[in-house]
């Protein structure tokens, strides 16, 4: 007995110092392989589906699906972050000279003078606008600089990315065998935790994040349409603010409506008026119970903080990663707590 426990200590003693030594191998690539698990679990309706056309040749399908991935997804996002960065560089190049500055005093004299005429004495008020905008935009272009920077690395890291997402969508019902077997909590629980997540996966990013750059996108569509300059990148701050309960995209909506209002474009103003109210107001509403379905969703504070807090932690992928590690929290304590109620 002695000896085979002494045998079964060392076996797990070398077992722990295996996984230490695999997770220090495989630690500057958790990221991409985290990031290739959320893409295969929502592309995996869609690989079904192509391997049914394409007589169960599942390699194939895998193949198609994430050339359409790089089609529609990949390819747009990098022209759309090449030009959400021109217009931040541009942008910033324009409030640090004079007809930038000009501008902004512009725009904030006009206002002050209509609120004034309900609000005596306004005139005592003062505000460094310029200044602020100017301090935010140099933080932002600090941060995108240095992401811009690593292409080589983005570049590694996509490749990776799609070897990695081509076997998960292939061999990923194996795989998922695989891990309920050699798990130690028992066949239902395994299956319990992975369909919550998955569920999760879909939940976050369909529900909260895709409504949110469909926001973006056709809020970006509206400045460009009723004249507010640099378009895509305040499309993209409008993305970011839709996360945000209560408010939305109105945070930014109703100072760009302003802004066009105090320049002298009434027809703009009042145009994207109605273009936030109809086209983006009502996204929400019309696309939310379709794209969420019935998964595991999260407070919209949560989704919020989550993306915030994994953008902090995780880099650019934190947006993704923030939200799933909620989920899987919260899908982790649904389990533990019915176990315990069943047990009582």
């Amino acid at each position: 007995m002695n000896a085979g426990r002494t045998q079964t200590y060392f076996l797990l003693l070398l077992i722990a110092i295996a996984a230490l030594l695999a997770y220090s191998v495989l630690q500057p690539l958790l990221l991409v392989l985290a990031l290739a698990v959320i893409f295969a679990t929502l592309l995996d309706p869609v690989h079904k589906v192509l391997t049914r056309r394409l007589g169960g040749r599942r390699g194939v399908a895998s193949l198609v699906t994430i050339l359409l991935l790089a089609i529609f997804v990949i390819t747009p996002l990098i022209f759309l972050g090449v030009q959400i960065g021109s217009e931040a560089q541009a942008l910033y190049a324009t409030l640090g000279g004079g007809a930038g500055r000009g501008l902004i005093e512009n725009v904030f004299v006009k206002l002050s003078s209509s609120v004034n005429a309900y609000i005596p004495n306004l005139d005592t008020f003062s505000l460094d606008l310029d200044l602020y905008l100017k301090q935010a935009l140099s933080f932002l272009l600090n941060h995108l600089g240095s992401i811009f920077s690593r292409v080589a690395s983005f570049v590694g890291s996509t490749f990776l990315f799609l070897i990695a997402l081509f076997y998960l969508l292939r061999d990923g019902d194996k795989l998922r065998e695989r891990l309920v077997t050699i798990s130690p909590l028992a066949d239902n629980d395994d299956n319990a935790v992975i369909t919550k997540l998955a569920r999760a996966i879909n939940s976050v990013v369909r529900g909260g994040l895709l409504i949110a750059l469909i926001q973006g996108a056709l809020s970006s569509v509206g400045y460009l349409i009723f004249g507010l300059p640099n378009p895509f990148l305040w499309g993209a701050v409008t993305a970011i603010a839709a996360l945000i309960p209560g408010i939305g995209t109105a945070l930014i909506l109703i100072p760009a409506i302003l802004f066009l209002l105090a320049t002298g474009s009434v027809v703009g103003g009042v145009g994207l008026a109605i273009w936030g109210v109809v086209a983006v107001g009502l996204i929400d509403n019309i696309l939310g119970p379709k794209l969420v379905g019935h998964g595991t969703a999260l407070h919209p504070l949560i989704v919020l903080f989550s993306v915030l807090g994994g953008l902090a932690y995780f880099g650019p992928l934190g947006f993704l990663l923030g939200p799933l590690a909620m989920s899987l929290l919260f899908a982790l304590l649904d389990i533990y707590f019915s176990q315990a109620s069943i047990s009582v």
